[in-house]
């Protein structure tokens, strides 16, 4: 069994529980995927198959993401044929689902590993992914898998099931979920999990609803959605349905305590009672809501009904400690008011409300830095010219901590970044890579923009 010992550290043990301790100059002892043990660095074992000297800086549990969309990597820096688009569904057409069917199973596994290059530097290392290519579905998630494995990260993957491309396209959406949940069943593979996709309700009949919770109810899994994100999806639900999307996703049994709703923007309080009746998980995403200018999600009053609200980034570069210092941000200015969504409720979101949602996918815990959970570990080359104290953690993190202060990354104890220099992928030849096939992968977003 391999012992890694990462020694001379101050330990940060949980950022979202102010009775948990800043550990002054300890080591932490990671048996195989695990941690073992915790002690003064004084007391630590005198071998180790690896000694990590990190000289005072910080370790802390690794980010996890919520919702992302990995296939998104090719739109940075892509220009939209035409003017702006003037609304969500406008972004959505010529934008989104435009580049999605730009991509072939190439570079659905390139933007993957674009990706997960940005999450290791910026200690993202649990993301709950959700994916679309509507051009090449099959076999799409094992590729991503690939991409996962490659990079050392963990990750929850799904296929977005659609009708916006036809019944065939949404039939091979629901036969790739399955085929995935199923390849996850019986690997048990601890870092890849899968879990339902679905895109929203104004792109889902009743039929194919009902098709996918009778596939996912025989499978034992839940749903990973958007709903409500923006004035759209309300609309067209109340004028196709007859109710709002809630309680249309409520009536198709769609929501429950594993499935993950996106965004909930434009949800009333009747809907906010379902999501907490059901034990719905809420993904909160503010850079891309601020983005897509669709609304700020009323998170303050779900956290105080007691509706289970995470983090995510819906695709935006995985620095997940710029996603919290939006969000710490975002509702204070909305709702002119500084004291609300204080330090504590984003860390509460971030960390213990995203490693209980990561936990129903991976078997041990995770967002902590304890014996027995995970070694998902990151150290930060952040020295703090304040003091450090359990009480204003929260803040540290909001005003000083920044992606950048990333030097090492470890995931199950494997060391995926050492001192800034990645170990598990060649980011100069991806890069390359990349840049090769971003002008054929934008030639054909051109044309499907063009005539969405």
């Amino acid at each position: 069994m391999p012992r890694t010992l990462l020694t001379h550290a101050v330990v940060v043990v949980d950022p979202s529980d102010p009775d948990a301790p800043i550990l002054q100059d300890h080591a932490v002892l990671v048996e195989d995927d695990t941690i073992s043990a915790l002690m003064p660095t004084d007391e630590a074992p005198s071998k180790a198959d690896e000694v990590i000297d990190v000289g005072g800086r910080l370790v802390m549990p690794g980010n996890i993401c919520a919702h992302t969309h990995f296939y998104g990597a090719f739109a940075r820096g892509l220009a939209i044929p035409g003017p702006a688009p003037r609304s969500f569904p406008e972004i959505l057409r010529r934008l989104w689902w435009a580049l999605d069917k730009a991509l072939t199973l190439e570079d659905v596994k390139l933007s993957a590993l674009v990706y997960l290059v940005d999450a290791i530097r910026h200690g993202t290392t649990t993301l709950i992914d959700h994916h679309a290519s509507p051009n090449a579905i099959d076999g799409s998630l094992s590729v991503i898998a690939e991409a996962v494995k490659q990079a050392g990260l963990r990750a929850c993957l799904c296929y977005e099931v659609s009708d916006r491309d036809g019944l065939e396209r949404a039939q091979a959406g629901i036969a790739e979920n399955v085929r995935w949940i199923k390849e996850c069943q019986a690997t048990q593979d601890p870092q890849l999990a899968g879990i339902f996709g679905l895109h929203a309700s104004m792109t889902l009949s009743d039929a194919t609803l009902e098709q996918a919770v009778a596939e996912a109810e025989a499978l034992g899994v839940w749903f990973h959605i958007h709903a409500a994100e923006g004035p759209a999806d309300q609309e067209h639900c109340l004028a196709t349905f007859g109710e709002r999307v809630m309680e249309r996703l409520y009536r198709m049994s769609v929501l429950g305590p594993k499935t993950i709703v996106a965004h909930a923007i434009t949800v009333d309080a009747w809907e906010m009672s379902l999501l907490r009746e059901t034990g719905t998980w809420v993904s909160h995403q503010p850079r891309s809501n601020m983005n897509n200018a669709v609304g700020v999600a009323d998170i303050p009053t779900m956290l105080r009904g007691d509706v289970r609200v995470v983090l995510g980034n819906d695709g935006f570069p995985p620095d997940m400690f710029e996603e919290m210092k939006t969000a710490y941000l975002l509702h204070k200015v909305h709702r002119n008011d500084p004291r609300v969504m204080n330090g504590y409720e984003i860390m509460q979101v971030a960390y213990a409300n995203n490693a209980q949602l990561a936990g129903l996918f991976f078997p041990r815990p995770l967002g902590r830095v304890e014996v027995g959970a995970f070694a998902d570990l990151i150290v930060l080359d952040y020295r703090p010219h304040t003091p450090l104290t359990p009480a204003n953690v929260p803040w540290h993190i909001l005003f000083g901590v920044r992606g950048s202060h990333v030097t090492h990354t470890m995931v199950g104890g494997r060391l995926l970044m050492a001192e800034r220099q990645l170990l598990t992928l060649d980011e100069e030849a991806i890069t390359a890579r990349a840049r090769e096939r971003a002008p054929v992968v934008w030639s054909r977003f051109e044309e499907y923009s063009r005539n969405a």
